[in-house]
């Protein structure tokens, strides 16, 4: 991004992309986890994150935790340590790890449950460090969501935008910190519509065509699955939600870069690697399950080769999944991962996880 960019970046109230550093991140390991240590290690050494801004929490690797745990072993220890961060003001991000706890247990359903991600409420700690009082039944409103000309200021917002390094294996992560850094604006943006013809669903991949440049898109509308595509930056579909979707792997060639979402309800419920014999399937068939559901997920994307993904601990329902029409644009006009995916998502203390490293941008090719 040229100077002259960036400061129009600037002026329209976005952190410019390029200034931001890992002294932005306050890095979230842990001590328990072994693939946690070495997921920190690895991104301290690649993104220069300083060491007084690594946050070194010790509780359970299990993925599900119940509200005590994670309020006393997960949120206060965060919390302490933005306190004692040398300068909290420049910390812009909170990054989790493969091992610390990816979703909270609790009593409810449907859009009454106190059950929520880790990270989603982790999003909101600005404010309940100050005393806001936030339900823990249902979701609560995201202030960063649409707000394109806002800055990124979690004291005012009231929120940190919060992503995960998590994948299905070291291995795995350390490749997407890789393709992070080697990100570069080129590639075409991949819309799949579903048969299945939710309009409010589609019509959001609709507008995201209609926004982004039109010799980058491929808008799909037939009743088929759109896979084997090449040169992707990104993708936006409905995963095992699209009745025509029979494979578990699209097979596409990913560009460093690139990004993820679609429209289901669980694909961000684990990091545990499926066998390679599993495939995705239909809910009336339990021997199709993995985890406790059959649906897509996330680590599939990654391990193919996107770079950040957008998934679901539990049922989010559709109105609260993250928006391509706004996700997109954002990241093409060079806000980062983790700000192009928060402009997109509604809600916070709610379903949604980010797979990524929140400082990805494309760069100019």
């Amino acid at each position: 991004m040229t100077p002259r960019a960036c400061l129009a970046l600037l002026l329209a109230g976005s952190a410019c992309a390029s200034a931001q550093t890992g002294a932005n991140v306050l890095l979230i390991v842990n001590e328990t986890s072994p693939v946690s240590k070495r997921i920190g290690e690895e991104y301290v050494r690649k993104r220069g994150v300083p060491l007084a801004q690594v946050c070194r929490i010790r509780t359970t690797q299990d993925e599900a935790v119940g509200r005590d745990m994670y309020e006393k072993e997960i949120e206060a220890r965060v919390a302490r340590c933005l306190r004692a961060a040398p300068d909290p003001k420049r910390i812009l991000y909170l990054l989790t790890t493969l091992g610390v706890p990816l979703k909270i247990r609790g009593p409810g359903e449907g859009l009454e449950t106190e059950a929520a991600s880790v990270d989603s409420e982790l999003a909101l700690l600005p404010s309940r460090t100050r005393g806001r009082k936030i339900p823990l039944r249902g979701p609560a409103p995201n202030p960063l969501f649409q707000q394109r000309n806002a800055a990124l200021d979690p004291a005012a917002l009231g929120m940190y935008p919060v992503t995960r390094l998590a994948a299905y294996t070291f291995e795995d992560v350390r490749s997407m910190i890789g393709r992070s850094l080697a990100a570069v604006d080129r590639g075409k943006i991949v819309l799949d519509l579903s048969g299945n013809d939710d309009r409010m669903g589609n019509d959001w991949l609709r507008r995201a065509a209609r926004l982004l440049p039109a010799g980058r898109v491929v808008l799909d509308t037939s009743t088929t699955v759109l896979y084997e595509q090449r040169d992707v930056i990104g993708y936006a579909a409905w995963g095992s939600n699209d009745k025509a979707r029979t494979r578990r792997f699209v097979g596409f060639r990913w560009l460093p870069g690139a990004l993820v979402t679609e429209y289901v309800s669980t694909n961000g419920r684990t990091f545990a690697q499926p066998p390679a014999s599993w495939t995705i399937g239909d809910w009336k068939d339990k021997a199709a399950y993995f985890a406790g559901a059959p649906q897509t997920l996330i680590g599939d994307y990654l391990s193919e080769g996107a770079t950040g993904a957008a998934g679901h601990t539990g049922e989010p329902f559709l109105h609260l999944t993250p928006r391509p029409d706004i996700l997109f644009p954002a990241y093409l006009e060079g806000r980062t991962l983790a700000e192009a995916y928060y402009l997109a998502i509604p809600a916070l203390s709610w379903q949604t996880i980010i797979a990524g490293d929140p400082l990805c941008r494309l760069r100019n090719p």
